[in-house]
């Protein structure tokens, strides 16, 4: 474990050494903002809340996380210095964790700095601060699922436009399996399928934290969906290893 973190704080010192880092904190800060506030009508609905804010945020990390993750492993393979951090003394499993904590760490911090939001609602009224809590702990886990998607795609090509575009189809699928029309047509045609679709929305079970209820399926769904998604990504570089 202990490789793995220096891993990590490799590479997040890495993300803030350019200019990348800080224009997508403030690409989302912005985005966020203006979803939250004007897309989602935060005065004209007279409470004070973060309905809005939360309602967009899984679609705003759909778009957003895989182009932090997509440079993960597509560039170490690009560069060709992929064999190089694997002849250290890490494993690929090592490797791969590391990696992925300094992203999700980098997302981590991103959300935070929404806090103003927060502080903002609590100005204008009184909010169940617990409600938005769990709200931003659902955060925390989707960021986690998209970014574990995106590094596995990631570490499949050496172009980062194709890890972008792949991260962001197979997160959209998870995303919308359990909107009505595509459980509606699976009901229709395979209704055993349906059920299954409706378990693997991520956006689905990011509702109940949103909503403030922290259950236990929802948290060993997303442990399980990143600790999957992870192993994708150990195989697919050891893969490239061997190869």
């Amino acid at each position: 474990m202990r490789a793995a973190l220096i891993i990590a704080r490799r590479e997040l010192d890495g993300y803030f050494a350019t200019p990348v880092a800080y224009v997508f904190i403030v690409i989302f800060l912005v985005l966020q903002g203006t979803l939250t506030f004007n897309a989602g009508d935060f005065f004209g609905r007279g409470q004070a809340d973060l309905v809005p804010f939360f309602n967009f945020l899984p679609w705003v990390f759909l778009l957003l996380v895989p182009a932090i993750s997509m440079r993960l492993w597509a560039e170490e393979r690009r560069l060709g210095t992929i064999e190089l951090l694997l002849t250290l003394p890490v494993t690929e499993g090592q490797a791969v964790v590391g990696k992925f904590l300094a992203a999700w760490a980098f997302c981590i911090i991103a959300l935070a700095l929404t806090f103003p939001f927060v502080i903002t609602v609590n100005i204008l009224g009184s909010p169940d601060n617990g409600v938005i809590a769990c709200g931003y702990l659902g955060g925390v886990l989707i960021s986690g699922a998209f970014l574990a998607v995106g590094a596995a795609t990631s570490a499949m090509t050496k172009n980062q436009v194709i890890a972008f575009v792949l991260g962001v189809a197979i997160s959209f699928v998870f995303a919308l399996s359990a909107y009505p029309v595509v459980t509606d047509f699976l009901d229709r045609n395979l209704p055993v399928l349906a059920e299954i679709a409706r378990g693997f929305s991520v956006i689905e079970r990011f509702q109940y934290f949103a909503q403030g209820l922290i259950r236990v399926p929802d948290l060993v769904f997303f442990a399980s969906f990143i600790g999957f998604w992870l192993f994708v990504n150990a195989v697919v570089v050891d893969h490239s290893k061997a190869g």
